[in-house]
């Protein structure tokens, strides 16, 4: 159970996916002790993979190995060993993606966009029922690889994730690998910690890649509705693109599940829209915004509107895809649950319609493609669909800085 009265170091092994978790007392050690340690461990234990534990003993004894000079991973070769990891599963939905013509002229490359919530591995196996999916489905020695996969195979220069109870075991590291900075903010209370043999809380997760972007800002909000603080939480990150020089503002969140609790929804996206105004009412340049989130309400609702009516003029991705550019998809989650079988539409991209443009969106798959026992399964990670878009700056910036 999370907390421990030792501290845990988990380390994870790129050649395998493979994470090794030593327990070392509580108490102050120097990181050279501590590094030291850890040789010794692996060096008495013979290391989880051979050459994959060599490759890491042979750069311990640098003490900025977790922040300046992370293990470069090639993302061709991981996505092989995804590959060859699930080569006894069905493959993934096959997805494509959609070309939406955006009718004006655009300013340097497109910024690919990941949205995903992807099943909190704790609740997965734990809480939420899933009543057609096998428990050997949900089981995390096979199912990051799934995750990985997905994240793998889009590429995306920017990764905004709900619900990761993995990411200083796994997702931080591999992502920092693929050349990914990555920040967490885990929700105040989490469900996971219910859970025996969690991995500790789950929460938000922004991953943006370092060789596009440089980090201007950072805020951790906790969501508040109606002046009290709620157990949701929120990222946003300024960051300056170094192709265009333009700044771009993206945040990610995840706002109340269930139903019965829409007001409280409401209440959470006006505080985000407001903490959002004023962050972008701060900066000196012209700031574009980008908000990704699993709201956990459906167009319906009138957090939906909220966003839809800012003044911050955002406008959602996925309509998009529709004929008539208005609509949202049917659905961008579908589970079975002893409760019954739901099909809803809950997450989003939000950007700024006048700052920024559409150009594709990755389809959603097909009933067919899903299958009769919905998600998660053996062919996907988890219960919410990822969204993906490429968009770009519509105008010339007036300040490059």
């Amino acid at each position: 159970m999370y907390p421990q009265p030792s501290v845990y170091i988990n380390l994870i092994f790129p050649s395998s996916l493979i994470a090794c978790t030593l327990s070392v007392p509580h108490t102050p050690l120097p990181i050279t002790t501590l590094l030291l340690t850890l040789c010794l461990f692996f060096l008495c234990t013979g290391g989880p993979m051979g050459s994959g534990s060599s490759r890491l003993l042979g750069t311990l004894a640098q003490p900025d190995l977790f922040q300046d000079k992370p293990m470069e991973l090639d993302p061709e070769q991981l996505l092989r060993e995804c590959e060859r990891v699930l080569q006894r599963r069905p493959p993934r939905p096959h997805r494509l993606m959609v070309y939406c013509c955006p009718g004006t002229r655009d300013h340097g490359p497109p910024i690919r966009i990941m949205q995903w919530n992807i099943l909190a591995q704790a609740l997965g196996e734990g809480k939420d029922g899933f009543i057609r999916c096998p428990l050997e489905a949900l089981q995390w020695q096979e199912r990051k690889y799934l995750i990985l996969e997905e994240i793998l195979t889009y590429s995306p220069d920017i990764v905004c994730l709900q619900e990761v109870d993995h990411y200083y075991d796994t997702l931080g590291p591999i992502m920092s690998g693929l050349g990914y900075q990555g920040s967490f903010l885990a929700k105040p209370w989490s469900p996971c910690l219910d859970v025996e043999k969690n991995n500790g809380p789950d929460g938000c997760a922004l991953f943006f890649r370092s060789s596009r972007f440089s980090l201007c800002s950072t805020a951790h909000l906790r969501l508040s509705a109606m002046m009290l603080p709620t157990n949701q939480v929120a990222i946003v990150q300024s960051l300056q693109c170094r192709v265009t020089g333009r700044r771009l503002c993206v945040a990610v969140t995840h706002l109340k599940a269930r139903s019965g609790w829409e007001r409280l929804r409401s209440a959470q996206g006006a505080d985000l829209l407001h903490s959002l105004q004023s962050i972008i009412a701060r900066s000196d340049t012209a700031l574009p915004l980008v908000v990704c989130g699993d709201f956990n309400a459906e167009p319906s609702e009138d957090v939906y509107r909220r966003f839809s009516c800012s003044p911050l003029g955002l406008d959602s991705a996925y309509k998009r895809l529709s004929e008539d550019g208005c609509t949202e998809p049917s659905y961008t989650t579908w589970k079975i649950r002893p409760s019954g079988e739901s099909r809803s539409t809950l997450d989003y991209i939000w950007y700024s319609r006048d700052a920024l443009s559409v150009h594709t969106v990755l389809d959603i798959p097909s009933e067919e493609q899903i299958g009769p026992d919905r998600l998660p399964s053996y062919h996907y990670p988890s219960d919410h669909l990822s969204l993906l878009c490429d968009l770009s700056f519509t105008n010339q910036a007036d300040v490059l800085t």
